[in-house]
């Protein structure tokens, strides 16, 4: 079952919708393909880090592991006279091993630079807090510089990890 995060509402000037954050489950494959596919070239190619075309598949590894409490997708839902429409995700996971959690988000660019992404990250923040997990990272193109952007408004810090094209970014978490 989907579940609303306490908080996690954007108010939105695009037409008097709102914008809401809840967690995904599989239910949801076909709306997070339609989303994938619905994203400009640019955005799916900064999401992916890469090429992909085959939305159906990777909207479905996204919510494979919907159940399992160390991994998460989280939809941002805009919501205009009861239709709502995926307008942003991320992926979680949590590595045992390294000790960390690892993301990856995306926001459709009509809601790029509206504090869809920082709402999203500090939902998945708790969340992930909540699970007792104490560090999350990620990595983008050295070139992404919206994510960079984004990761230094939500208190990540850049690691120095990475060759000459990704940039690591971690940031350790509070309880």
């Amino acid at each position: 079952m989907s579940q609303p995060f306490p908080n996690a509402v954007v108010a939105s000037n695009e037409t008097s919708g709102t914008v809401r954050i809840r967690t995904a489950n599989v239910s949801d494959v076909e709306g997070l393909s339609s989303y994938f596919t619905g994203l400009s070239p640019t955005s799916r190619n900064k999401r992916f880090m890469g090429a992909r075309a085959d939305s159906s598949a990777v909207a479905a590894e996204c919510l494979a592991k919907a159940g399992h409490p160390d991994h998460f997708t989280l939809l941002a839902e805009f919501t205009l006279e009861g239709q709502r429409t995926i307008i942003g995700e991320t992926r979680y996971a949590y590595d045992a091993a390294a000790r960390s959690g690892d993301f990856a988000i995306s926001v459709t660019d009509v809601f790029q630079r509206r504090g869809v992404g920082l709402q999203m990250m500090a939902a998945m923040e708790r969340h992930a807090s909540n699970l007792g997990h104490d560090m999350i990272a990620a990595e983008t193109a050295r070139t992404n510089a919206e994510m960079r952007g984004l990761a230094r408004k939500a208190g990540f810090e850049d690691t120095g990890l990475g060759d000459w094209q990704p940039v690591h970014f971690a940031k350790r978490l509070s309880r």
